[in-house]
């Protein structure tokens, strides 16, 4: 008589926790935009939330320690003139946000460092190249300033921010809607889900679909697929009997799926969150009133269940914390926020350890704020990983590297490219003097910066009127 015997993992006892009522951020007009993006973006700083809007598209951005009860008059990030269908943080610089809306534009906006004080109508940049609405924006892992925008449009475009230019632009590969795109462990290399059942791997510097696999989830409703840190690509979809479905797959040969797992027949699509230091996939269904999470190996099954956590309320989306986000002396793996209807609910996954010393073993180096490589040197064919960081001191190593992110940010320093030899002419001068001089200058920046944006978006808005007063008199 064999026994069965229970396989070994540290991540067996992972328990999740909402946190208490006066955490969680209240009175919240979630957005009812029928789009299977998650609506929450969060990093170390500020969780950002797409609400409700009239007259507009528009999304919350408070700061982690904003708890409590949002008053209706908070200023939002209203620059948008449709809906906002996704937002993602920028990687390597914490201040630093994207968006795609219905009105075809992707914004980039820098957000203040205490957050926003006033309604921000502003952005650093508008990308304008998709003709449809844009529905996925995600930025590049190890590369300073490059951004990827999917549209309805069925194009994929990657943008050099620094510049505003589109440099990539895929638009004959995928001939229906695209569901989700996902970048690899060192950005070489796109996964993307098409409404035509097809999961393709592309190479978007050569414009070439290296793999690509038809009907990986034979239902009609959307998939999702991400890459994994070994390469692999693991899928959420629909089996053709309306159950959903998850998959592991080979990159290089995915003629045949690694495994393929039922789990139940809920309508809501699965959206996977993926921490590539442990190897677990978080699976969060829209609607779903739980979260489930299963750990990826090398050994059968390979991905293995871990557990279930359950709340009694639906879903509207979720944000994900990076890992230097998380609070590495109480064996937090990894925080939520849940959107409810009218609120904003983190929950904490835990790994239950009697010490209170720093865990190694849950908490492997992993990847830091800053990029390893500059947008031109990616667009010219360099490839780099991600810069590794101990978590070993926690808060304290990711304030110190975000204030040389910020600094270093050619967003940031953009507008001062022509006036930078100016403070020079002063070497002579007093130090004091030479300061308040390099004060005085960013100040008139910052305001030249400001009313040059202003009349740049006014401009735009009275070209759209314009176009209307024509419609509407034809």
């Amino acid at each position: 008589m064999s026994r069965r015997v229970v396989r070994q993992s540290k991540f067996r006892h992972v328990f999740g926790q909402a946190v208490r009522n006066d955490q969680c951020y209240d009175d919240i007009r979630v957005s009812r935009v029928t789009w299977d993006s998650s609506f929450c973006a969060v990093n170390p700083k500020f969780v950002a939330i797409i609400i409700d809007a009239s007259g507009g598209g528009a999304f919350l951005v408070l700061p982690l320690n904003k708890t409590g009860r949002i008053d209706k008059a908070y200023p939002t990030v209203c620059g948008h003139t449709g809906p906002v269908l996704d937002i993602d943080w920028c990687p390597h610089n914490d201040h630093v946000i994207a968006s795609g809306s219905e009105d075809c534009t992707v914004m980039v906006w820098q957000i203040p460092e205490n957050g926003l004080e006033a309604p921000m109508s502003e952005p650093v940049v508008v990308l304008e190249g998709h003709s449809k609405r844009v529905g996925i924006v995600s930025w590049h892992p190890t590369a300073r300033n490059v951004l990827l925008s999917a549209g309805c449009d069925n194009q994929v475009v990657i943008w050099n921010v620094g510049t505003g230019d589109a440099m990539i632009s895929l638009d004959d590969m995928h001939p229906d809607v695209i569901f989700s795109v996902s970048w690899s462990r060192n950005g070489s290399l796109l996964c993307t889900a098409c409404k035509d059942k097809k999961v393709r791997i592309i190479d978007p510097r050569k414009k070439k679909i290296v793999v690509e696999k038809d009907k990986a989830h034979e239902g009609a409703r959307p998939m999702r697929a991400i890459f994994l840190a070994d390469g692999n690509i693991f899928t959420t979809g629909f089996s053709r009997m309306s159950e959903r479905q998850l998959a592991l797959w080979k990159s290089d040969n995915m003629n045949e799926p690694i495994c393929v797992q039922e789990m139940d027949t809920s309508n809501g699509v699965l959206l996977p969150f993926y921490d590539p230091d442990t190897n677990i996939v978080y699976l969060c269904g829209k609607g779903d009133s739980s979260i489930r999470y299963f750990e990826i190996t090398d050994e059968a099954p390979f991905v293995h269940y871990l557990n279930t956590f359950s709340t009694k309320e639906p879903q509207r989306g979720m944000g994900y914390m990076p890992k230097r986000g998380l609070d590495v002396n109480k064996c937090e793996i990894a925080r939520f926020y849940k959107l409810h209807e009218r609120k904003c609910e983190p929950i904490i996954m835990t790994v239950p350890r009697k010490s209170d010393l720093f865990q190694d073993d849950l908490y492997p180096d992993t990847a830091g704020p800053d990029p390893a490589l500059e947008a031109e040197e990616w667009f010219a064919g360099k490839n780099g990983g991600p810069i590794l960081i101990s978590l070993k001191d926690g808060y304290v190593s990711t304030k110190n590297r975000d204030l040389k992110v910020v600094k270093t940010n050619i967003l940031e320093s953009k507008p001062a490219t022509k006036a930078e030899s100016i403070p020079t002419i002063q070497k002579h001068a007093s130090p004091q003097s030479t300061v308040k001089m390099e004060d005085k200058l960013e100040e008139v920046l910052r305001e030249f910066k400001s009313l040059r944006d202003r009349v740049i978006l006014q401009d735009r808005r009275i070209a759209r009127l314009e176009e209307q007063v024509a419609k509407v008199a034809m």
